[in-house]
C-alpha cells in the first residue's frame, strides 16, 4: 500500500485502485499496525478515479511527514565508511569512522524538523560556503511513537562533505540547514518489511545529461533497522512518531559536486522515485 499526502486529502493506492483516507496525518499514521488499519478502510474508503487520483499525485503530492522529527544514521554501509575516512583524512579525523563502523553503538544524528523538509519535484539546497555537495539516497523508516517500524520512504540526505571532512566536529553544519533533506514520494506501508533485495538506485542528472548512477541492495547494510531503531529511542521519546533515514554507500566519485539545476533521482521499489532540483537557499 502506498499511502500518498496530498494538498487535498490522503491518498491510499493499492495496485491500480485508489482511496481518499480521511484524518489528520499525525494520527493516522501513528498507530500500531497501520498496514492493517488501512486494510480495514477500504471497504468504506470513497474510491477516487484514476486519472483524477494521478492528477493530485502528479500536480499536489506533499512530502509525507507531519510534525515528526527526522533522524539519520551515519556509516551503516562500507562504502560510506570509506568514503568518510577519504574526506577527513587530511584533518586527521579518518580513524573515527572506521571506529565507529565497527562500534557496537550506531553513529545517529538529528537531521530536520518538518517544515524544512522537500517532497517529491522540491528544490533541495546545497551550501554556499562549502565547495564539496552531494545527495545521500537512503532508505527512510516511519517509525511510530511505540518504537515499530510502520512504513517506509525514500530519503534524500544531503551533505556538505567539504565541511564534515574539514572537521568531524562540523557534522552539524554540514548536515542541518534549510532543505537538506527531502521525503518522498508516498509513505509505502507493506504486509511485512521489505525484501533484503531492494535496491536503492540513483541518477544525477546536468542539463539532462547522466553524471552519476549506481545502485545498493538494502541488504549491503550493516546493523539491522530494528538495532538503529532501538538506539534512536533510548531515552528519547517522539509524541508523533519519527522518520529515520537509514544510511548509504551511494557515493559520487570525489572530483563530483552538485551544482544548481542539477536533478537527482532515487528511486526504492515498490516505494516509487524521489526527485528533486539542487538550489541555493534563496533566503540566505
Amino acid at each position: 500500500m502506498n499511502l500518498y499526502k496530498t494538498k487535498t486529502e490522503n491518498i491510499l493506492k493499492v495496485d491500480n485502485s485508489y482511496h481518499v483516507i480521511p484524518g489528520n496525518w499525525d494520527q493516522l499514521i501513528n498507530r500500531q499496525n497501520l498496514y492493517g488499519y488501512l486494510k480495514s478502510q477500504l471497504n468504506t474508503a470513497p474510491a477516487i478515479a484514476e486519472g483524477k487520483a494521478k492528477n493530485l499525485l502528479e500536480e499536489g503530492v506533499l512530502p509525507p511527514i507531519g510534525s515528526q522529527e527526522v533522524w539519520a544514521a551515519g556509516v551503516t554501509y562500507l562504502r560510506s565508511m570509506e568514503a568518510r575516512m577519504e574526506e577527513a583524512k587530511d584533518s586527521g579525523g579518518a580513524d573515527l569512522y572506521d571506529r565507529v563502523y565497527h562500534a557496537e553503538r550506531p553513529e545517529l544524528f538529528f537531521k530536520a524538523f518538518p517544515h524544512k523538509v522537500s517532497g517529491h519535484k522540491g528544490a533541495v539546497s546545497i551550501r554556499k560556503d562549502s565547495v564539496w555537495n552531494v545527495p545521500e539516497p537512503e532508505l527512510t523508516l516511519f517509525i511510530n511513537s511505540y518504537g515499530t517500524i510502520e512504513g517506509y520512504t525514500v530519503g534524500n540526505d544531503m551533505s556538505s562533505r567539504s565541511i564534515e571532512g574539514e572537521n568531524a566536529l562540523y557534522l552539524p553544519q554540514a548536515k542541518v540547514y534549510d532543505r537538506s533533506a527531502a521525503l518522498g514520494p508516498c509513505l509505502y506501508v507493506p504486509a511485512s518489511p521489505l525484501d533484503p533485495g531492494t535496491l536503492i538506485e540513483m541518477d544525477i542528472l546536468r542539463e539532462g545529461k547522466l553524471m552519476f548512477r549506481d545502485s545498493v541492495a538494502i541488504s549491503r547494510i550493516k546493523r539491522p533497522l530494528t538495532e538503529l531503531v532501538s538506539y534512536l529511542y533510548r531515552e528519547s521519546t517522539f509524541k508523533d512518531g519519527s522518520f529515520l533515514m537509514t544510511g548509504t554507500c551511494l557515493v559520487p566519485p570525489s572530483d563530483f559536486t552538485l551544482l544548481p539545476e542539477d536533478e537527482i533521482l532515487i528511486t526504492i521499489e515498490p516505494i516509487g522515485t524521489l526527485r528533486n532540483t539542487v538550489a541555493y537557499n534563496p533566503s540566505v
